[in-house]
């Protein structure tokens, strides 16, 4: 039993404490605005000028967000298009008044300084297909009340955008492992087998487990992510993010 306890424990300490620690003496190492005021929320040029992009697209986006959390977690949003259309169309949640946003900061903007970078994308016709589920899952978002959003372990911004991404998994993206809060599956224990055939399962969003061609395998512990992702090969690392393509 000890020989168990000890292996669990070193497992433990490789895949998610370790991770963990080299990461935050990164982020603290970082010139970091002092609070959202002084923050830059400005357009960070990661998106082509949706005049200049004639098909229909949908990304995902991703961001280190502020303060000493910046060290083991993203904040991630929803960006999207119609063939044609002139301007961008944004979705994310945020912590006050009723959580989901339209359009309350640039499709591309920096978050808290940092910039966003592009976690996955569907563009043409297959795109055009997909924008009116991805609206009715939107508005449809079940922790949408005032007072709804908790930071940790969710419903938060993460838990919003992978609740979309499970009800519309035909967009194809799996979220970074240091986006805190995408386990969430409501409270108590849950277990979701979404249409792209993953299967997840959560115990308040403090420990789980996912597994399928999107989502590759992961084990989820206290709102980080340990696995390996399958079709795309890469090691997923607790607040480092993905290793690998």
């Amino acid at each position: 039993m000890k020989a168990a306890l000890r292996a669990l424990f070193l497992a433990f300490a490789v895949c998610f404490l370790l991770p963990v620690a080299g990461a935050t003496l990164w982020w603290v190492a970082q010139d970091r605005p002092d609070g959202w005021r002084t923050a830059d929320w400005g357009p960070s040029g990661v998106l082509p000028a949706a005049s200049a992009t004639p098909e229909a697209a949908i990304h995902v986006l991703a961001a280190r967000t502020g303060g000493l959390k910046g060290a083991a977690s993203v904040h991630s949003w929803l960006v999207w298009k119609a063939a044609g259309a002139a301007d961008w169309t944004r979705a994310d949640v945020v912590g006050w008044g009723r959580p989901v946003r339209l359009d309350a900061y640039a499709a591309d903007g920096r978050w808290y300084s940092n910039d966003p970078f592009v976690v996955g994308s569907v563009t043409g016709a297959r795109a055009a297909d997909l924008i009116p589920r991805l609206r009715a899952a939107i508005d449809a978002y079940p922790w949408n009340g005032e007072g709804s959003y908790v930071i940790w372990p969710g419903p938060n911004s993460n838990s919003f955008v992978a609740h979309v991404l499970r009800e519309v998994p035909q967009i194809g993206v799996a979220l970074p492992p240091n986006a805190v809060g995408k386990d969430w599956l409501g409270p108590g224990l849950g277990a979701v087998r979404d249409a792209g055939g993953d299967i997840h399962l959560s115990a308040w969003g403090l420990a789980g487990f996912s597994l399928g061609p999107r989502t590759g395998v992961e084990v989820n512990l206290l709102g980080q992510t340990f696995g390996l992702d399958l079709v795309h090969p890469a090691l997923k690392l607790p607040a480092v993010g993905r290793v690998g393509s």
